[in-house]
């Protein structure tokens, strides 16, 4: 069953908006009829928008979630799964609950797959663009091993830490990105506008210049004549590279760059390995079998190249190796995580050496965020002022000189 937002007239010929479930619009339109409804326009709640009779209206709506809107939707499911609702009634009731009608048609829609006799992740798995890979995987993961309340517990609690540290470091990183935007428009408008009337002045003196205020004089130049197209030539290189970055082999070369070089790679690898020893500890203490956890984890990790190695890692898990010696193996976690595993796996308690390790992370992680945010803004401040410090270098050495000149 699918969800559709209609436009119907009631018998006082007042107008009424709404959403309907039905398995087509035909059918749609006979609920209507029989609910005393007269159908002025029926369509997919969550596609496109209404349609009149064959037409389509086009529509700006957001297909996705944002993730303060993910990370509600799961706690609320999670909070109702865990309170032994089926996932069915959990769903329909925080599609009603819901204020975003976006939020609501597509839940409604996933709610309407589950009727259908698909499964949960199945349902989420017709919403791509709302529900991540990772978290598809660990639903399923979650839906086999009997264990969905406890995984729908962990990822409400992922996706909640998640948004939360987007949004610290978007505040963060807002001042030093407003500071270095006014700052290069401020100078790239005395460029344009101010510094050609003082290169007058200079060049109308015949005094020979210094080598800083002819470069002045060069990027002004350049801005002038060339500005527009410097800029269009930068707007279509960050389109192509996107698109470029899209295909998978090349986005797989690229997080293999950033697993692998210097000075990213300690990041990577912290952020990537505390995702991953996090989603595995919680699986594996809901009773997931460990194939199927590593596989989930492996979802969870954003790094193309670490999720390969650690899908690696579960086939050769599958083939009979420790898990401590197909993650040293794979060379890609750090070795204080690989060793926390060796001990679990030889004391018979996986999981809170998964989650002790994970905690360990996520707490240097968080230093290593914190310390570099606390850098931004004072190499920001230095860039901003060193280059303005040469700008005005670059425009008082010639008065200088011409002063020394009347003096002589």
């Amino acid at each position: 069953m699918t969800a559709y937002a209609y436009r119907a007239a009631d018998r006082s010929g007042a107008s009424r908006k709404g959403m309907i479930e039905a398995s087509s619009p035909a059918a749609a339109r006979a609920a209507l009829r029989e609910q005393a409804l007269l159908p002025l326009s029926v369509g997919p709640a969550n596609d496109r928008g209404p349609s009149v009779g064959s037409f389509r209206l086009p529509s700006l709506r957001r297909k996705g979630l944002s993730a303060r809107q993910l990370s509600t939707v799961t706690r609320q499911i999670s909070t109702l799964v865990g309170s032994d609702i089926p996932i069915e009634e959990s769903v329909r009731l925080v599609a009603v609950q819901s204020e975003v009608p976006a939020v609501s048609a597509l839940l409604t829609d996933v709610r309407g797959a589950i009727l259908d006799g698909r499964s949960f992740a199945a349902a989420l798995g017709q919403q791509p663009q709302a529900f991540p890979e990772f978290y598809r995987a660990s639903v399923a993961a979650g839906e086999q091993s009997g264990k969905l309340p406890s995984v729908l517990d962990h990822l409400a609690e992922f996706v909640e830490a998640r948004q939360a540290n987007g949004q610290k470091m978007q505040l963060a990183l807002l001042y030093p990105a407003l500071l270095a935007t006014v700052s290069f428009g401020m100078m790239a408008l005395l460029m344009v506008y101010v510094v050609p009337d003082i290169v007058r002045v200079f060049v109308s003196r015949g005094a020979e210049l210094p080598f800083l205020t002819r470069a002045l004089i060069a990027v002004s130049a350049g801005l002038q004549h060339y500005g527009l197209y410097m800029m269009l030539a930068a707007a279509i290189g960050f389109l192509l590279f996107g698109r470029w970055s899209r295909v998978p082999a090349n986005r797989l070369r690229l997080h293999r760059f950033f697993s692998e070089t210097k000075p990213f790679a300690r990041f990577s690898r912290q952020f990537n390995a505390a995702r991953f020893a996090g989603s595995l500890a919680t699986l594996v203490g809901s009773a997931v079998p460990l194939v199927e956890a590593l596989q989930a984890a492996a979802a969870v990790t954003p790094n193309l190249h670490v999720r390969t190695k650690a899908l690696g890692i579960a086939a050769r898990v599958r083939e009979g190796v420790s898990l401590r010696a197909a993650m040293a193996e794979s060379g890609v976690f750090p070795t204080m995580l690989v060793a926390i595993v060796a001990s679990g796996e030889a004391s018979g308690r996986l999981a809170p050496a998964l989650a002790r390790a994970s905690g360990e992370l996520e707490r240097e992680l968080d230093g290593l965020v914190a310390t570099l945010v606390a850098l931004v803004e004072p190499l920001v401040l230095l860039l901003m002022g060193g280059l303005v410090l040469m700008m005005v270098l670059a425009i008082l050495l010639p008065i200088i000189n011409l002063n020394n000149l009347v003096a002589i």
